[in-house]
């Protein structure tokens, strides 16, 4: 390994000695600079300075689909004027800033009226022509027009549905919405009314009237949206209350103090970002704040404010993010079953709509918002994949349109609007573009051609597709460097409805730009931008003529590319690059950041060419993670080698280093948090100092030969402890070695025979000696003598079975809460198990928290200060949600609560020294996330949830007044007979208890069927309840703790037909329908062959009782039993070959429903929080 690659990194200025004094005071952070070279880019000689330019193809360019007459597939001669009016501008020009121009009409964005709309071709003419410049006069007289009509008819309706009366017409820029905050109300025929304040957001200054409009300022220095006064028909008050219509940018970071929430749980802060998904500038001035992804969570993240303010709507991971023009809003959807889209108003932070099921069965694979920020489209992801466009802004939950597209279209992944006309659109999979025109309901679209055999030429795989921006055509990158030119070509077709978009799309041009594959395409400033695997971006003027390019910033494949909102005010242009035109006149640029696949997020400044990092995140999976044990540091390790901390108070990083060729599988703090451990996925051991990451022991130690999943330190650090991959449990200790302590390996055992779940150090209760104890999937509790150990040589105390059927998830030491010392260990069965710790002793079985999936890692909390130290709490990690519980469990429902964390899956959890904040690791998704614990709220919810037996009444079918506690009572008080003796005529004693004995035939009364070792767990829990205190022991059981001790023991979801048909599956066979089937002397043989012992005699009465031979309660109540002619009876009764469903209905006499979600394992994507 080298060694000069894997030291650590510290920010530049921050000495590591300034860095300890600091992390010990634990009040303030070193400062950090993060920069990447600012090495002026200048076009290197030899670079082509263009893409040569796109005019008409000869003959033996064009495709043969292609047809030469009556086709110019030239750009406009608007966009070859601009182009050379480019060499005339000077530097006196470049200062001056251009006017803002009034809001064209309707009909110049391309909108139709509902009464010309009869077809894809109607009303087209002006919707796609390139356009055509007006003077001041002409378009002064048409925004006056406009004007006059409005007032005149009211509001021109703007429809793509069927024609709308006048009264529920609207203006394509004032649209109606649905907000979170004020329901959206109809009228009298149903129709929704417009959200004022949605409305008045999404209006233009010049779409309002003069009595209307008193106030539009805005200031570029301050990169602030000026409020608007308009005297609307909000009043006052409502105005003043009106998130969405006061907001700014920014306004959600103003507000400096963050009160503890009322939940539980609530998340604070997201370390890291998926960095598949695009991220978005939102603000480049004052506040530098970006937009990215971290699993189902939608960060907004103030840069200089070192601050986040988090979205959350979604119960699964987000799958697509994108947003308007303007920056304004937000528009973020996952691929979970419901398919939920949510849209955000980025300047509040507040979800205006959102749209339930949008594409069910696959969810949503990509979204696009419209230029004028009214519509968003998207794709799905289904089998067949379904295109549409919603009008979100009037509040409705059904697409405008949809399509189906056809399979062979291979899987869409991206969808863009044009920005001349909302009504088109393309998207792209990798290998098959596809253009769309709406008109009116329908969406036609079209899917031209274009393979190796179009131009004899290899084309690469498709990664996005634009339309133009003064033309009606369209590009696609490409991975192998090409760009593919679209544009509209009249075939040779008598049918004129072939004539028009999207059927007379068609490439054009296959333009061989660069070597390196084309990752991202963008338009900024009337120029075409497109990133590359290599990390260079270009410039390209509407003939794709290049217009400048960075080459040289180092920062890996560019996965997404986004430009600042505000256009550039450049105060001296001498600072700007030059572009490489022939004038070489500066090219002025908006302020862009670049996001990378290295998860590296760079902030660009183009006057001086100033680079800053913005984000630095690790490129792979996140499974390490651990916490000082004294110092708000937290430490996390990727599977790609980077080892980063941070300071969890301030929310910041301190100080990395990178393992090259390394995989960081785990990390440990010793108990003062002098040593950090890293275990990699080589088997090697580091052990470095925790403020400095220097290495502590100057080489790993490696001596497992598996990855390492488990390492832990014993109370006072004299040993270390490692499990790995390959079942092994490695202690270490420290030996003198030329005069000073090493550490070294002490022994190791090949100790279980399934994966080791859990690996803990403990205290001996006699000594303070410590112990050690390892639990694995094998269902073994193995502890460890570390007296007896010798070198190489590791002594096993004992070995225990503790589990007869489920599996073991996690283990812990359970608080000193009573006067007995417990074990607490949770296993797949959704129940949690209490151990004496000396005599490993079932000392109650509980009932543990159904959220989906069972436990998967448990953390006691450390004590709060201030907090009552007989009120402990356990934070606990499901397969994809975080929890707390409260301690000592019980089964009380509300004593517990959930929310989802990474709904790909938790592969993780840690815990601060104080107790004030939980972490969280995802499996797939790349981040950490900080949980702030409010036990407050916790206990509040255990409150309202009732005191005594009230929780647990509403966990029996029916409640307290149901028939189920009714027929429950009933045989609590026949077993009081029973016991007394049916037949006796002695006085009855009527009691509120019944004997122990008793328990297992009241439990089979209900439907619940223990094992011998089940019924054993549960007379011990009951006889030694009481045992420390009084020092005897209980010989019967009230009403209310049978029904608890019924709860917790009970399977958490009932026996189900597949747990049965399973069984059925691995013992026996398939009959000629398909059905599990198992011969009946192979099952009489397994009931007393396998699993608890089963005499024949007792397998006899048991069978002859089921077919309704003995007399009722058999044995229970007559007190005999003749197994004489059972042989036979059985030999008649059972069919010679017994299948699952007869096992179930006819001899066991259960009609067992179907398995709902509640009764398995929900998909993880389909739970909520």
């Amino acid at each position: 390994m080298d060694e000069d690659a894997s030291k650590p990194e510290t920010p530049p200025g921050v000495a590591s000695e300034r860095q300890r004094e600091e992390m010990e005071s634990a009040d303030d952070s070193p400062k950090m600079t993060d920069s990447l070279s600012q090495d002026t880019q200048e076009p290197a000689e030899g670079t082509p300075d263009s893409a040569g330019s796109l005019e008409a193809p000869q003959k033996s360019d064009l495709p043969e689909e292609a047809p030469q007459a009556g086709v110019s597939p030239d750009l406009s001669e608007t966009s070859k004027e601009k182009h050379k009016a480019k060499a005339k501008l000077t530097v006196r020009e470049v200062h001056t800033p251009k006017e803002k121009p009034p809001s064209p009409s309707p009909k110049e964005k391309g909108h139709k009226t509902p009464e010309k709309a009869a077809g894809p071709t109607a009303g087209r003419e002006k919707a796609h022509s390139p356009g055509v410049v007006k003077g001041e006069k002409e378009q002064g007289l048409e925004k006056g027009q406009e004007k006059k009509q409005k007032q005149e008819a009211g509001l021109v309706a703007t429809s793509h549905r069927s024609p709308r009366s006048p009264e529920q017409a609207r203006s394509p820029k004032e649209p109606p919405s649905s907000l979170a905050e004020s329901p959206t109300s109809s009228d009298a025929q149903g129709h929704p009314q417009v959200n004022q304040e949605v409305s008045l957001a999404l209006r233009p200054p010049d779409s309002l009237s003069s009595s209307e409009e008193t106030s539009v300022q805005t200031t570029q220095e301050d990169s602030k949206t000026s409020k608007r006064q308009i005297n609307f028909s909000l009043t006052q008050a409502e105005e003043e209350k009106s998130i969405v219509l006061t907001a700014v940018p920014g306004m959600m970071f103003e507000d400096e103090s963050r009160p503890l929430a009322d939940h539980p749980l609530s998340l604070s802060w997201v370390f890291g970002y998926d960095n598949k998904l695009p991220v978005f500038n939102l603000l480049d001035d004052d506040r530098r704040v970006i937009l990215y992804v971290a699993g189902h969570t939608a960060v907004i993240h103030d840069i200089f404010g070192n601050k986040q303010y988090l979205l959350q709507g979604h119960s699964s991971c987000v799958s697509c993010i994108c947003v308007s023009e303007d920056k304004r809003w937000i528009v973020t959807a996952d691929r979970s079953p419901e398919s939920l889209i949510i849209i955000w108003d980025g300047y509040s932070a507040v979800p205006v709509h959102t749209i339930f099921d949008s594409h069910p069965g696959g969810g949503v694979s990509a979204v696009a918002i419209s230029h004028n920020s009214l519509f968003v489209a998207t794709v799905g992801a289904e089998e067949v994949q379904k295109t549409r466009i919603w009008d979100w802004t009037t509040g409705e939950t059904t697409p405008s349109c949809s399509v189906d597209l056809l399979p062979e279209y291979s899987f869409q992944h991206y969808v863009a609007f044009s920005s001349r006309d909302h009504n088109e659109l393309v998207s792209n999979s990798e290998t098959q573009v596809i253009f769309y025109i709406w008109d009116c309901d329908v969406l036609h679209y079209f899917a031209p051609v274009l393979t190796e055999k179009t131009f004899d030429r290899s084309v690469g795989l498709f990664s996005q597709s634009l339309f133009h921006f003064s033309t009606p055509q369209a590009i696609t990158g490409t991975m192998e460097g090409k760009m593919a030119l679209w544009g509209p070509i009249a075939p040779p077709s008598k049918d004129p409805a072939l004539n028009v978009k999207p059927y007379n799309m068609k490439v054009i041009k296959l333009v061989h730009l660069q070597r390196e594959g084309i990752s991202v395409l963008a338009v900024t400033d009337g120029n075409f931008v497109t990133c590359d695997t290599k990390g260079r971006v270009k410039f390209y003027d509407g003939d794709l003529q290049l217009v400048h390019w960075y080459s040289n910033l180092k920062v890996g494949p560019i996965r997404s590319i986004s430009f600042n909102r505000n256009p550039p005010c450049p105060v001296d242009v001498s600072k700007y690059p030059m572009s490489c035109t022939l004038t070489g006149a500066p090219f002025v640029l908006r302020n862009f950041i670049l996001s990378t696949s290295n998860s590296l997020v760079v902030h660009i400044k183009p006057e001086g060419l100033k680079i800053s990092k913005c984000l630095e995140e690790p490129k792979d999976v996140v499974h390490a993670i651990a916490c000082h044990p004294s110092k708000p540091l937290m430490a996390k390790g990727s599977l790609c080698g980077l080892l980063k901390v941070w300071h969890y108070k301030l929310d910041k990083y301190l100080v990395s280093r990178i393992f090259k060729s390394e995989s960081i599988q785990a990390l440990c703090y010793n108990h003062n948090g002098c040593l950090l451990a890293v275990g990699f996925a080589s088997g090697a051991i580091r052990l470095l100092d925790s403020i400095s990451l220097e290495n502590d022991h100057p080489e790993p130690m490696k001596f497992s030969k598996g990855p390492i999943t488990i390492m832990t330190f014993s109370h006072k650090s004299q040993y270390f402890a490692t499990a790995d991959e390959k079942l092994s449990v490695s202690v270490y200790k420290q030996f003198m070695k030329d005069g000073q302590k090493v550490w070294d390996l002490l022994a190791a055992v090949h100790s279980h025979c399934r994966p080791i779940r859990s690996l803990l150090f403990g205290v001996h209760l006699d000594s303070d000696e410590p112990r050690l104890l390892s639990l694995g999937e094998d269902k073994l509790l193995v502890e460890y003598d570390l007296e007896k150990t010798t070198r190489y040589n590791l002594a096993i105390h004992q070995r225990l079975r503790i589990e007869q059927a489920a599996t073991p998830k996690c283990l812990a030491w359970h608080p000193p809460l009573t006067t007995e010392h417990f074990l607490l260990m949770a296993n797949d069965a959704y129940k949690m198990k209490m151990y004496n710790v000396t005599t490993k002793m079932c000392r109650k079985t509980i009932l543990g928290p159904t959220y989906g999936s069972p436990l998967e890692k448990i953390l006691v909390l450390p004590l709060q200060e201030g907090r009552d130290p007989q009120k402990r709490y356990l934070a606990y990690i499901t397969r994809d949600k975080v929890g707390l519980q409260v301690l000592p469990v019980d089964g009380n429902p509300h004593k517990s609560c959930t929310v989802i964390c990474h709904p790909t899956g938790a592969s993780n959890l840690a815990c601060s020294y104080d107790g004030c904040h939980l972490f969280t690791a995802g499996s797939h998704d790349f981040t950490v996330m900080k949980w702030d614990v409010n036990l407050n709220a916790l206990e509040a919810v255990v409150f309202l949830g009732g005191k005594d037996l009230i929780p647990y009444y509403n966990l029996l079918e029916g409640g307290r007044e149901g028939l189920f506690f009714k027929e429950l009572e009933d045989y609590f008080y026949y077993a009081q007979l029973i016991h007394q003796g049916i037949n006796t005529m002695e006085p009855r004693k009527v009691s509120t208890h019944i004997p122990l004995e008793q328990i297992p035939f009241v439990m089979r009364a209900m439907g619940f069927f223990p094992t011998e070792d089940e019924i054993e767990n549960m007379l011990n829990e009951v006889k030694f309840s009481e045992y420390l205190e009084t020092g005897k022991q209980v010989t019967s059981i009230n009403l209310g703790d049978f029904i608890k001790l019924y709860i917790n023991h009970r399977p958490a979801f009932g026996l189900s037909r597949n747990e049965i048909n399973h069984a059925f599956q691995i013992l026996g066979y398939e009959d000629e329908d398909g059905e599990p089937t198992i011969n009946r002397d192979d099952l009489l043989l397994l009931l007393q062959n396998t699993g608890e012992h089963f005499t024949e005699t007792e397998l006899a009465e048991c069978l002859t009782t089921l077919l309704g031979v003995n007399p009722e309660g058999g044995r229970g109540e007559v007190g005999t039993y003749d197994p004489t002619g059972a042989e036979v009876f059985i030999e008649e009764d059972i069919p010679e070959e017994i299948t699952a469903g007869h096992f179930t209905m006819n001899l066991l006499g259960l009609p067992l429903p179907e398995p709902t979600l509640g009764e398995s394992e929900t998909p993880i994507s389909s739970e909520l929080s």
